[in-house]
């Protein structure tokens, strides 16, 4: 059962205060927001959004969300693209905790595969036993995280970190990095 009074994390930059107040609208229902507009860290972007979700990536989280409002959340997201254009002018970051936490780091140049990266966000569901896999995944790993690949047209794992190392996924194996 999911617990109430959950405080959800929003910090952000570059974005319009309509879309922040549509995004809330969305959260509001279900989370407590702690709000945050923060000084622009990378210059490759020219508007950033990061959502903290206290809750772990799985379909229990999207029953209780109600996966309607997850839509119109994915519909926001979208809409944030196309009023950006193409090119490197969004980048937005999903983090859900749990062990692992997951992140979704979607910074897509293209607004045809942004999209598709977007919509298949929630695809990823069914791939999650296999990509957890105690056998396959490196041990004591605190998170993992996907970014889309538009070559295949699909989420794949990109990296993880433990206490003290990081990992890169390349090929079908996990690869040390620190």
């Amino acid at each position: 059962m999911i617990e109430d009074n959950l405080k959800i994390s929003l910090e952000y930059y570059g974005i319009s205060p309509w879309e922040i107040e549509v995004i809330y609208g969305y959260l509001n229902s279900r989370f407590t927001i702690i709000q945050e507009e923060i000084e622009s860290n990378d210059e490759n972007f020219v508007s950033f959004l990061n959502l903290d979700i206290p809750l772990t990536f799985n379909e229990e989280f999207f029953k209780w969300f109600d996966f309607s409002r997850w839509e119109k959340m994915k519909d926001v997201f979208k809409e944030m693209k196309r009023r950006r254009g193409s090119g490197n002018a969004l980048k937005i970051k999903i983090n859900f905790l749990g062990k692992p936490k997951i992140i979704f780091d979607i910074d897509i140049e293209d607004k045809q595969w942004y999209n598709n990266a977007i919509e298949k966000i929630d695809f990823v569901l069914e791939l999650l036993p296999y990509h957890l896999n105690p056998e396959k995944l490196p041990s004591d790993i605190l998170e993992v995280i996907y970014k889309f690949d538009p070559e295949s047209t699909r989420w794949r794992l990109n990296s993880a970190r433990s206490e003290n190392k990081k990992y890169i996924f390349k090929g079908n194996n996990w690869n040390v990095t620190t």
